[in-house]
Order: structure tokens, then C-alpha cells, then sequence
């Protein structure tokens, strides 16, 4: 805008330039032809040469001009009544010519003087003319101008839009790449530009830090995954030794106090050794469970029926509201969902107190099956809830008491994913807790998971976990 506004005003000051410079040199012709005129007619009678005179200024110029001695006389009489009126300017004395604008009668003029010497006479030769018509031009010019501005400054927003928008396509080609990319998928890169500019050189920047961050991560699942793998024969036989050295009669009670532990201890080492082969195979994209058709109700009875016994032993009330929805089809596995279930009823047992109660419900709506698992337990910190499905992380490590490796919920929520359902957590401290399942019913899924065929890898067996 302010570009198309300097514009407007430097072509305002041209035309004015021009027609300046266009006026003068009339004015300059007339006074040459003026000139010439009196050298022709120098030696004709006085009257003739007044004559001669008023009609070259009314042929002129409308009878502007006048001719001067240098005492400010005229020279010869006025040619009309309007360059008698007229209010002719001085000419500098140390100027051969002037040119200059002037109001005379309310109307502005040009008028040029020029100092000439015809024989012994000093004379100064004037004329003038209207400067109206400049003046209409100039208006005109600048009204058309401020009419244009509208127009101009939607032409140029709608250009700097469409440049922009070109301009910045690459960078939000970037942007979206770049927010889609996560530890699941490393693999991918950002879009170059191939234009050898600087969101070309950024983009080949970005990808070779990628190429890095994901040779890295791959090192570190395969590493997790091996050890999680080779891990396990060492502990078996560490536990079958101390389970062998149990029933060994002559052992005294201090050594039976130890293998049991030991027993103990290589039980939840076990445990935790499953949970982490699980997640490295998840993040290697490996299984061979592939998702079918299910009564999701009968899935969370048996998990229900795992957790009732437990409920009993700590004095919990155990509800669930499972028979309004006897029959609820969805696409998946029917095991891997059995454990996401059960994680989070582990996870209400474990932080509910005696004498608490649990709440279970399975309800459909909007084509999709949903499960709320509600607890008045303990609660989790508002500055916890956004991480409370890392890997390791506990809500609350002061309780340490409570058994459990941290990997629970983040293999719930790996299986969730897999299942193309949504896992949530609403909690508030000294109130409770509720972890919705939220999955999508056959109906609505069937055939696009059947002609992509998702699998999931097996589950190894249920893990008590924890927050």
C-alpha cells in the first residue's frame, strides 16, 4: 500500500513536471516569434508596429503580452484591456529571463520575461497563460488516484496473499510432516523443495538429524528386545534352582527364607521382562494376531471375573453395569484386549483402599462401544495426568509400596492404538479416578480393517501394573 501510494506521488510530480516544462516552452516560442517581430518591424511607424503588435498577441495569446523598456514603461501600447490589468511581475535585475507562476484577477498564470536588446533599446518581452488547465489535469490525475487506492490495495492483498500462501506452502508441507512424526514412525522425512534455497538446506538438515534419532532408536528397541529375550532363560533357571532348593527337606529356615524370596523377586522380575518384550515388539511393528470380530461385553466379563476374587480380598466393592449391553461387536484381538482391560482394573485395585468401590460400565453410542472404569481411590495429580501413560513413569513415587514396573498403562495404550480406540483418564486428587475405553463398533469398522488386516502381537500373559 504505502509502495502504491509513493508511486501515486512521484507520478504526480512528473506530470506536474511535464506540464510545467510543456507550458514554458510555449511561452519561450511566443516570446522568439516576438522577438523576430520587432527586428522586422523596428523601422515602421509607431502605429503600425502597435498594430503589428496587438495582432501577434491576440494570435498568440489571447493579448497577454507586453513589451517593457527597463524602467518598467511600456514600450509599445498594450495589445488588450487584459494585459493592461494584468499583474506583470519584475524581472530579477540580474536575470536574462524569468519564469514563474502568479494569481492575477483570481486566476493563476505562467508568466516568462526575457531581457532583449533591439539596437540601442533595453527591452523586456512578457507573456502569460492560463494555468487552469494544468491545474484540471493535476486534479484529475490525483482524484483518479485516491479512486484507484480501494482498488490497488485489494489487488495488492490479494497478491501478497497468493505469493504467501505460495511462498509458505513448502513450510506448512514441513510443519504437518514434521508434527506427524513421532518414535513410531522415525522413518519418515520431511518434503524438500529441491529449490536449493534456505527451506531446502533445513529440510535435508531436519532428515539427516532424523536418520540419526531413528538409527538410535533402533539400536535401543533391539537392544531392549534382546536383552528382554536373553534375559529370560537366566531368570527361569535361577528360579527353578531356588524352587528345586525349596523342597530340599534338610534346608534350614533361613535358606528356605532366601530361595523364597528369591523366587519372589525372579517372579517380578519376570514380570517386567515380559512387559518391556512386549513394547520392544510392539515398537518393532512385529506379531501375528490379526483382529477379528468379538463380543467386546464377553471381554470385559472375564477380566471382571479375574478382578472380582481380588476386589473380595481387599474388601472392595466391585459393580459393573454389563448386562444392559449383552452383545457389543467389535474388530480386534481378543486377548490383547482382555490385558488392556485388566490393566486398568489392576490399577483401580491397587489404588483403591479398603472398603473403596469400583465401578465398571460398558455403554454404546455414536457407532462407538465405550467402558468407564471408576474408582474412589487416591485420585493423580493434574501435573501427572499428561504423563501418565509414559514407560516408567509413576504418579506418585512416594507410595513405593505398591508393586509394579510403570509399563501398564503404556502397553494399554499401545493396545488401544492397535485397535484404532481412544484410552482417557479423568482424576482429581482424594476423589477417584476413571480410565474410559472408548473403540469403534463393527459396524463402522468392519470393512476397513478387514482389507488392511492390523495385527497385534501376542500377549504374553496378564502383568500386574501399576500408575
Amino acid at each position: 500500500m504505502l509502495g502504491s501510494l509513493a508511486f501515486g506521488a512521484v507520478m504526480w510530480l512528473n506530470l506536474k513536471r511535464t506540464l510545467t516544462e510543456e507550458r514554458y516552452l510555449t511561452l519561450a516560442r511566443r516570446l522568439e516569434r516576438l522577438q523576430d517581430l520587432l527586428k522586422q518591424t523596428k523601422d515602421e511607424d509607431p502605429a503600425d508596429r502597435d498594430q503589428e503588435f496587438k495582432e501577434f498577441a491576440h494570435a498568440t495569446g489571447n493579448g497577454l503580452s507586453e513589451i517593457f523598456r527597463s524602467d518598467g514603461a511600456r514600450a509599445l501600447r498594450s495589445p488588450s484591456d487584459a494585459a493592461r490589468a494584468f499583474s506583470w511581475p519584475a524581472i530579477p535585475a540580474d536575470s536574462p529571463e524569468f519564469f514563474t507562476q502568479i494569481d492575477s484577477g483570481g486566476q493563476p498564470f505562467w508568466v516568462l520575461e526575457r531581457r532583449f536588446v533591439l539596437g540601442k533599446d533595453k527591452l523586456i518581452l512578457a507573456s502569460a497563460a492560463p494555468a487552469s488547465g494544468n491545474l484540471l489535469v493535476l486534479n484529475r490525475f490525483c482524484e483518479g488516484l485516491i479512486a484507484s487506492i480501494p482498488v490497488l490495495l485489494l489487488i495488492s492483498s490479494a497478491g501478497g496473499y497468493w505469493l504467501s500462501r505460495r511462498a509458505l506452502r513448502p513450510v506448512a508441507q514441513i510443519t504437518a510432516t514434521a508434527r506427524s512424526i513421532s518414535i513410531r514412525n522415525l522413518a519418515e522425512r520431511l518434503p524438500a523443495t529441491h529449490n536449493g534455497d534456505e527451506l531446502d538446506r533445513l529440510a535435508d538438515t531436519f532428515n539427516a538429524m532424523l536418520a540419526r534419532l531413528d538409527s538410535a532408536v533402533n539400536q535401543i528397541k533391539q537392544f531392549t528386545g534382546d536383552a528382554s529375550h536373553e534375559l529370560r532363560g537366566p531368570l527361569s533357571f535361577v528360579r527353578t534352582v531356588a524352587e528345586v532348593a525349596l523342597r530340599n527337606p534338610k534346608s534350614d529356615q533361613a535358606s528356605r527364607k532366601a530361595f523364597e524370596d528369591i523366587v519372589e523377586e525372579v517372579a517380578k522380575a519376570a514380570i517386567l521382562l515380559e512387559e518391556m518384550l512386549t513394547l520392544a515388539r510392539a515398537d518393532a511393528d512385529r506379531g501375528g494376531i490379526v483382529l477379528e470380530p468379538l463380543n467386546f461385553t464377553d471381554v470385559v466379563q472375564e477380566a471382571c471375573e479375574m478382578a472380582r476374587p481380588l476386589a473380595a480380598e481387599r474388601d472392595l466393592a466391585f459393580v459393573d453395569s454389563l448386562g444392559t449391553e449383552p452383545t457389543v461387536m467389535v474388530l480386534g484381538d481378543f486377548s490383547s484386549l482382555r490385558r488392556l482391560v485388566w490393566i486398568l482394573l489392576d490399577n483401580a485395585l491397587k489404588y483403591t483402599r479398603s472398603s473403596g468401590r469400583i465401578d465398571i460400565a460398558l455403554s454404546t453410542h455414536n457407532g462407538r462401544a465405550t467402558i468407564a472404569i471408576k474408582d474412589n481411590g487416591d485420585g493423580i495429580a493434574e501435573t501427572d495426568l499428561p504423563r501418565i501413560f509414559d514407560r516408567f513413569y509413576r504418579a506418585d513415587p512416594s507410595r513405593s509400596q505398591i508393586e509394579g514396573s510403570g509399563l501398564g498403562l503404556a502397553i494399554g495404550k499401545w493396545i488401544a492404538e492397535m485397535h484404532n480406540a481412544e484410552l482417557s483418564v479423568s482424576s482429581q486428587l482424594g476423589t477417584g479416578t476413571t480410565f474410559q475405553l472408548s473403540i469403534p463398533l463393527l459396524s463402522d469398522t468392519h470393512t476397513s480393517a478387514h482389507s488392511n488386516r492390523r495385527s497385534v502381537p501376542e500377549s504374553q500373559g496378564l502383568a500386574m501394573v501399576d500408575r
